[in-house]
């Protein structure tokens, strides 16, 4: 019999199926601003125990990191699909507001996702890249399709999303968000 070098075994259905509902969970949990709440809340809510959340996530830090991953995921994913819409500059538009609608949404995991970003220079860079390369998708569809402007480079519209989120104060901030994002994206259209 031949050794299994190098071989890895995927992982059971069952475990892929936890994983996610921990990570369901914990967004949950954390977006209502528990990003305190104990591991074991977090392990409630999905359904399984503390066992299998520590099996999937030994730390807290690794269980923020893995809900910032999956949040920039799903913001890629609908970079992907809205870069089949019929105007390009209303894709690019509606994925900066729902940019803006998720940091609202999780504005109680706000800390906690920067402190897990803040701890791994990998994640930031992990981010940084796959959000840039979502607006370069948008971007370079609406200069071909010469709606916008050609000397904004997607780093720089990455740069005003991250502003407008900080420049916001407390309170009921993402109406003024969204406004600036319109602004924004009207200057960067062809007249």
């Amino acid at each position: 019999m031949e050794p299994r070098v190098g071989k890895t075994r995927r992982p059971r259905a069952d475990s892929i199926r936890n994983r996610e509902r921990l990570l369901e969970a914990a967004t949950e949990i954390f977006s209502a601003g528990g990003q305190h709440a104990s591991l074991e809340a977090v392990s409630r809510r999905a359904g399984v125990g503390i066992g299998t959340l520590y099996r999937h996530f030994p730390t807290r830090e690794s269980l923020f990191e893995a809900v910032y991953r999956h949040e920039v995921d799903l913001l890629i994913d609908l970079a992907e699909q809205l870069g089949g819409e019929t105007d390009p500059v209303d894709a690019l538009k509606r994925w900066l507001q729902a940019n803006v609608r998720l940091a609202a949404t999780k504005k109680g995991m706000i800390q906690a996702l920067q402190l897990a970003a803040a701890g791994s220079s990998e994640l930031k860079a992990y981010s940084s890249e796959r959000m840039v390369g979502a607006i370069r998708l948008l971007l370079e569809r609406a200069v071909r399709a010469g709606k916008v402007r050609d000397d904004v480079q997607p780093e720089d519209l990455f740069r005003t999303l991250i502003g407008i989120f900080y420049s916001q104060g407390p309170g009921d901030w993402q109406p003024t968000a969204l406004r600036m994002v319109d602004i924004f994206v009207d200057g960067l259209q062809k007249r």
